[in-house]
């Protein structure tokens, strides 16, 4: 039987990759459903090839303009609007799987459903975690869902741990999340108040959207990795650590209490996470390219308390910080980065200042524990406000 797949933010990269590898397997996946905010064109074009059951757009006047050029191509697929569509086609009945590739906290609430639902969730948005922390992992395990991570490094993790997640406790001594460095690694922190948009979201080894190139840029991808980490494993935050590893071909490790080490490697390439994923407990054919080691010249590792590391990131360490806080904290953080990257992105701050918005923020807004998905999204709305207007301070 067909697996029938719910791809949500099927025109990003993540779920772009995520169709390139269903494509490959017409005798295993077929797709159900898919979902952007804006883009008709790329969503015209994937109805127009996987001919799912249902498109879902964010908005009504975008939503409008795809069902007029579906109907004008033939095509029976049906349009649904808005951020309640979303939770229809990732709880539905007939599907088995949702990757759930929506970008920011936009993503919590279909994530949710999807959980208490009972799906394989695919989980590529950080933010479910990151925002929804112990509610959302809560959630999963009374759905009975089945939460497989998608981040290159989470899946890594997930590769090299022991298959009973009852052991890892007693058996792993530390979990070590490996980072790029991205595209600032040797750059003289004091010049980083000069960098370009454009220069931030040149990522070396990794295509991606450009809030999390930005995000990469600045490690702050890597700190909110960490809280995921906490949530996604259970291992204490002093147990979680981070280390540069500039050639991204160890994705992340895993240390035992004898101190071996579990690894997993490969290519740079978002497809091989996903295809383990959607195959899991199989392995099925990636599209991406195999390690030649014949052609690795070296692997490095850099401390990220070596060097001049400390000034060029100085967000990665709000993560250790946040997860000794208050429960909602996490979440005041991610909203504080989403306002910051994207007055970056629009020139309104510097890219040093994207750290300073994080931090008056997080001195800004009191926090609490968060009990519910309303509870949640108001402490996000009420941290965007005050990131919003350390941003205007700061670009007046």
């Amino acid at each position: 039987m067909k697996q029938r797949i719910t791809v949500l933010g099927s025109t990003g990269s993540v779920g772009a990759n995520t169709l390139d590898v269903v494509a490959r397997h017409p005798d295993r996946y077929e797709v159900f459903a898919l979902s952007a905010a804006t883009r008709v064109d790329e969503m015209l074009a994937q109805c127009q090839r996987f001919q799912p059951r249902f498109a879902v757009m964010a908005s009504a006047s975008h939503g409008r303009e795809l069902e007029a050029r579906l109907r004008d191509n033939g095509i029976a697929t049906r349009v649904l609007m808005g951020a309640d569509a979303l939770d229809i086609i990732a709880s539905h009945e007939e599907v088995h799987a949702v990757m759930a590739a929506i970008v920011g906290a936009a993503g919590l609430a279909p994530c949710l459903a999807a959980a208490r639902a009972g799906k394989r969730l695919l989980l590529a948005n950080k933010e479910a975690l990151v925002v929804g922390g112990e509610l959302f992992m809560a959630t999963v395990r009374e759905g009975g869902a089945r939460l497989l991570p998608i981040d290159s490094e989470h899946s890594a993790i997930f590769q090299s741990l022991p298959e009973d997640p009852a052991t890892w406790d007693a058996r792993v001594e530390k979990i070590i999340l490996t980072a790029s460095g991205g595209p600032f690694r040797t750059r003289a922190s004091a010049t980083l108040r000069h960098v370009t948009p454009e220069e931030a979201c040149a990522h070396p080894n990794w295509v991606m959207g450009r809030k999390i190139s930005v995000d990469s840029a600045t490690m702050m991808n890597k700190a909110l990795e960490v809280i995921e980490a906490r949530h996604l494993f259970g291992l204490p935050p002093q147990r979680l650590e981070v280390v540069i590893h500039p050639q991204s071909v160890i994705h992340s490790m895993v240390q035992y209490r004898d101190t071996s080490v579990v690894a997993q490697l490969g290519t740079p390439d978002m497809r091989v996470p996903i295809a383990y994923g959607l195959s899991w407990p199989d392995r099925i054919e990636s599209g991406a390219q195999a390690l030649d080691f014949s052609r690795l010249a070296d692997m490095s590792f850099e401390s990220f308390d070596s060097g001049d590391h400390r000034l060029r990131f100085p967000g990665l360490q709000l993560a250790w910080e946040v997860l000794e806080a208050v429960p909602g904290t996490p979440a005041v953080l991610n909203a504080a980065n989403e306002v910051a990257v994207a007055a970056f992105l629009d020139r309104r701050i510097r890219f040093d200042q994207i750290h300073d918005v994080n931090l008056a923020t997080l001195d800004a807004v009191t926090t609490s524990s968060p009990e519910s998905l309303e509870q949640l999204l108001a402490l996000d709305a009420r941290a965007r406000g005050a990131a919003q207007a350390s941003v205007e301070r700061m670009a007046a």
